[in-house]
C-alpha cells in the first residue's frame, strides 16, 4: 500500500467543502482530483482546494487517474452507479447517506464492491461525533450497568432549508435526511432492533415532507430506545446541531445535555465532564460537531484501508440502518409495528 492513498472526490456540492478541508488533515491520504457534472462548480472547488485534475465524468475520472478511493459526495440516484463503476475499477469507495433508495440496490452495492475485493463505507458520520463517542466509552464503562431505556433526540428549528432547498421538495425529509443518522446511533449504542413503531408529521406547510418523526424501537439485547427529531420546535436556546441522549442502566443513569455536557450517576455518585468537540481551525460554529466528525469517519477509512479491515460504517452494516429507516415510513404509513429481522443482512 502506497505511504499516501490517492483519492478522487465526486460530486462539489454543499457538504463537498467539509470533505476536503478534512481530507487536508487526515494523514496518509490526499485528494488527487476531482470530479462533478457542473462545470462551473466543479472548478470552483477545485481552485479554491488547489486541485487541478478535474473531470465532468466519473467514468474518464476512473480511466485516466491512479486511485486508491473515491468518496462519492453526490445524492442518492447516483450513488449505485457510481459504487458499481468504481467497483468494476477496483477502486475503494465512501458513499455518501442515505447510501440507496431500496434494499436491491443496496444490495446489489456491497455485493459489487466484495466481488471487486474492494472496501466499501457508508459516510455515516453522527456516530463519529466526539461527544457520542463519549457516551459509547461511558456506556463501555459500566458504570450505569446493563442499559434497558434510551433516548436519542435532535429538536430543533435550524433553517436547514436556506442551504439545501432541495431538502423541502422531496415526499419524505427527516427520516431519510437526518433521522437515519440518529438510528444509526441508536444501533451503536443499543445494538440492532426487531420491532420499530413510528409516527410522522408535517409542521412546516412550506414544505413537502415531514419535519417531525417520532420512533419507538425494541432492541434484541433488552434495550427500549425512543430516537425523535424536529426541525419545528423552537427553543429558548437553539441547540443545531446537538444530538441529545438519555440513558437509563440497572445500575445508574447518563445524561448528554445541551451544551456537550455529560452526566453519568452511577452507585459511586455522579460526575459531569464537557464532552465538547474541537473547533478545527476550518471549521465554524454550529457546524463544528459535525464538520469533526467527518475528519474523525475520514481518519478511520484510511485506517481501515491500511489494516485490511472491514469499517464500522461498511455498507454491509449500513444495511441495518437503511432497514430502520425503511421500517419507520412504513410504520407511520399504516400505523402498525414493524418487524425486523433484528440482525444485519
Amino acid at each position: 500500500m502506497p505511504e499516501v492513498l490517492r483519492g478522487a472526490l465526486i460530486g462539489c456540492g454543499f457538504f463537498a467543502a467539509n470533505h476536503l478541508h478534512a481530507w487536508r488533515d487526515v494523514e496518509g491520504a490526499a485528494i488527487v482530483a476531482l470530479c462533478d457534472s457542473d462545470a462551473e462548480r466543479l472548478h470552483a472547488t477545485g481552485a479554491a482546494f488547489g486541485i487541478a485534475a478535474r473531470y465532468t465524468d466519473a467514468a474518464r475520472l476512473l480511466a485516466e487517474e491512479r486511485l486508491d478511493f473515491v468518496d462519492i459526495a453526490t445524492t442518492l440516484p447516483s450513488h449505485r452507479p457510481l459504487v458499481e463503476l468504481a467497483a468494476r475499477q477496483r477502486v475503494a469507495a465512501i458513499c455518501q447517506k442515505p447510501f440507496a433508495a431500496n434494499r436491491d440496490d443496496a444490495r446489489a452495492m456491497t455485493d459489487a464492491a466484495a466481488a471487486a475485493g474492494v472496501a466499501l463505507m457508508v459516510h455515516e458520520n453522527f456516530r463519529w461525533q466526539t461527544p457520542l463517542l463519549a457516551v459509547r466509552r461511558a456506556l463501555d464503562s459500566g458504570r450505569i450497568g446493563q442499559p434497558f431505556w434510551g433516548r436519542i433526540s435532535f429538536r430543533s428549528a435550524y433553517d436547514v432549508f436556506s442551504g439545501q432547498p432541495y431538502l423541502a421538495q422531496g415526499e419524505r425529509f427527516i427520516i431519510e435526511d437526518l433521522g437515519i443518522h440518529l438510528l444509526d446511533v441508536a444501533r451503536f449504542l443499543f445494538g440492532e432492533v426487531t420491532h420499530l413503531t413510528a409516527r410522522t408529521a408535517r409542521v412546516n406547510p412550506a414544505i413537502r415532507g415531514e419535519d417531525v418523526a417520532t420512533m419507538l424501537m425494541a432492541h434484541a439485547g433488552g434495550v427500549t430506545s425512543v430516537v425523535d427529531c424536529s426541525y419545528a420546535t423552537r427553543q429558548e436556546t437553539e441547540p443545531f446541531p446537538q444530538t441529545l441522549v438519555e440513558i437509563d442502566g440497572a445500575s445508574g443513569s447518563l445524561r448528554l445535555g445541551q451544551g456537550y455536557r455529560l452526566t453519568v450517576t452511577g452507585r459511586d455518585g455522579t460526575t459531569t465532564e464537557d464532552v465538547s468537540p474541537p473547533l478545527l481551525p476550518w471549521a465554524s460554529r454550529p457546524w463544528h460537531n459535525i464538520q469533526e466528525s467527518v475528519l474523525n469517519i475520514q481518519r478511520h477509512w484510511v485506517q481501515s484501508l491500511r489494516a485490511g479491515r472491514e469499517p464500522a460504517t461498511s455498507g454491509r452494516d449500513n444495511l441495518g440502518t437503511l432497514d430502520l429507516v425503511w421500517a419507520a415510513y412504513e410504520s407511520a404509513a399504516a400505523a402498525t409495528t414493524v418487524r425486523l429481522p433484528g440482525a444485519i443482512g
